[in-house]
């Protein structure tokens, strides 16, 4: 049994001023594993003045400065790498092997960011001017379930990176990853209030963040409603802000495609995080003409699946985070089962599988893009297969969403699939193959936010531009 009873702020470990707590359920087996307090809007005021008042000397450190303290935390996380990648097992129900792969990227994150600590991405000259960039003040980092530790790091180390301190809040489902990574921030000894860490529910500690004066840049992850709701906030005083939000990203199989290499790679999109991923491929788009082909492949890549305990390195299928997200996943196969067919999986849990949040692996077909499922964002592993006549009805489909986060192709002509993936208005399109590139621009069009995160593009979201003249 773990508990989560306290908070970072300031330096150091302090009691909860809020009094509520919640139990830590294991969504694999539904054991009680531990408990979680959640901090209120006092834990909230804490914690911004404590990063307010760490903000002048921190924005002063040289960049060598900053990266001797992104190595050390980063060699913090790599001390504890075996806890938080059971922890996450536990809390989150992720398979081991992915639990150890983002794991191992929130402790990059950390080597990463050092990359971007070159004086020509501060200061440049133009004429008489002197162009500079400088931090923006206090961030607030407001983080997702779905990959905890993977989202807090990578958000932490560029804020850091820019000379901003950081008032983070996970989402109140991690708290024990959040625990953990908690130590490992008080063990890399940075400048008291320089980092600071609150559990909590959106509505309070979220809310005292977000509305807060004293906060300059809010980077968010998570659904687009609350998304919304915190652009509205953040205008009342004009804070920065970057919104990563929701996604039904479309994977476009084009008619030349090896079918079988192509459904892997669909699967594979689909069923990311067993969808419970932002950047899911969840609307399969295959050519008319190659349907029953391409329904044989995905019937039998989806029974293929290894569905399990996630602490055996072979399991690939996950849990549902809660009991209440596995009952929202089970409302939109009943929605996807009016108007669709089900080719594999459907309502209920896995065969073998009894206890925990476990979602039989899904595929509808016969849906047509205007259906609920193929509009909305369900976050788990349910697929629709939408048919195409040709290249331009296949982009109108795709594009056809109110998000615009992700998208796939795949098809054996580059050329073509490279002019597909021009054409699909989305902030990043992979082509025939996974690319891992944190140092790569990532964010979305339309309902799915904006600016952008990684790299100097997500250094320069924690920057402004102040320019200066001299004779």
């Amino acid at each position: 049994m773990r508990n989560a009873s306290q908070h970072f702020i300031g330096g150091q470990f302090v009691d909860s001023h809020g009094q509520e707590t919640i139990d830590v359920h294991n969504p694999a087996t539904g054991e009680l594993i531990g408990h979680a307090a959640l901090g209120d809007e006092v834990d909230a005021e804490r914690a911004i003045t404590a990063a307010d008042a760490a903000f002048p000397a921190w924005s002063k450190t040289s960049l060598a400065e900053r990266k001797v303290y992104l190595q050390l935390i980063a060699d913090a996380i790599e001390e504890r790498m075996d806890d938080l990648i059971a922890i996450t097992v536990a809390e989150y129900g992720a398979p081991v092997a992915f639990s150890g792969m983002f794991n191992q990227q929130a402790r990059d994150f950390m080597v990463l960011a050092q990359d971007l600590l070159k004086p020509e991405n501060f200061e440049e000259k133009n004429g008489h001017a002197t162009i500079t960039k400088v931090p923006v003040g206090v961030a607030g980092l407001l983080t997702p379930w779905n990959g905890s530790p993977w989202f807090i790091a990578g958000k932490t180390a560029s804020a850091l990176a820019a000379g901003c301190t950081v008032v983070i809040k996970p989402s109140r489902l991690s708290s024990l990853q959040s625990q953990i990574l908690m130590e490992c921030f008080e063990k890399a000894g940075l400048p008291a209030g320089v980092i600071n860490v609150v559990n909590g529910a959106g509505a309070t500690v979220g809310n005292a963040i977000t509305r807060s004066p004293l906060v300059r840049k809010i980077s968010f992850t998570g659904s687009t409603p609350i998304g919304k709701q915190i652009n509205r906030d953040a205008t009342e005083t004009m804070k920065r802000v970057t919104l990563e939000l929701g996604g039904k990203s479309a994977t476009v199989i084009l008619d030349d495609a090896d079918m079988a290499e192509a459904v892997q790679f669909a699967l594979t999109a689909g069923f990311l995080n067993t969808g419970q991923a932002c950047i899911a491929g969840t609307r399969i788009l295959v050519p008319e003409n190659r349907l029953e082909e391409a329904k044989a492949a995905l019937k039998a890549g989806v029974e293929a699946l290894p569905i399990g305990d996630p602490n055996d390195p072979t399991t690939t299928v996950q849990p549902m985070v809660s009991k209440g997200h596995y009952e929202r996943v089970q409302s939109y196969i009943r929605k996807g089962e009016e108007g669709a067919e089900v080719l594999v999986g459907g309502e209920g849990k896995p065969e073998g599988v009894e206890e925990g949040n476990y979602v039989k692996p899904t595929i509808l077909v016969g849906v047509t893009n205007d259906m609920t499922v193929a509009q909305e964002e369900i976050f788990g592993p349910v697929l629709s297969m939408i048919t195409y006549r040709d290249d331009e009805e296949a982009v109108a489909i795709a594009n056809d969403s109110p998000y615009g986060l992700h998208g796939y192709v795949y098809g054996e002509d580059l050329d073509r699939a490279r002019g597909v993936a021009d054409r699909i208005q989305a902030g990043r399109v992979m082509i025939n193959q996974f690319f891992d590139d944190p140092t790569s621009p990532f964010g979305g069009f339309k309902m799915s936010g904006f600016g952008r995160e990684f790299g100097v593009h997500g250094l320069n979201a924690y920057l402004e531009t102040k320019t200066v003249f001299a004779a």
